[in-house]
């Protein structure tokens, strides 16, 4: 099994819209996922609350059955509509890939 962690810090401002704004269309647009995608098992979205200085505002949380479904999940037409809307919005994204 992988596991597939994002972080994101967000714009203040992005597709006019507020950072609160856009953090919940990312996670609506990113939860739809679930169920689509082949060897996907799970995919959740956290909005942070913290927001302190060493806050991100959103993680992505998903498990896949193996590398080669996440390299699929990654081309994958759905994920890439998710992943345009994303680009604008965010200052910042780190990654976590591992295996299990």
């Amino acid at each position: 099994m992988v596991r597939h962690i994002v972080v994101w810090r967000l714009k203040e401002q992005a597709h006019g819209n507020s950072r609160d704004v856009n953090a919940r269309l990312i996670k609506e647009k990113f939860e739809a996922l679930n169920g689509k995608i082949e060897g996907m098992l799970k995919l959740e979205v956290g909005i942070d609350y913290g927001r302190t200085d060493e806050s991100s505002d959103i993680v992505l949380y998903s498990e896949f059955v193996s590398k080669k479904d996440l390299d699929n999940y990654q081309v994958h037409p759905l994920h890439k509509a998710a992943v345009s809307f994303i680009r604008e919005a965010r200052s910042e994204r780190r990654v976590v890939d591992y295996e299990l």
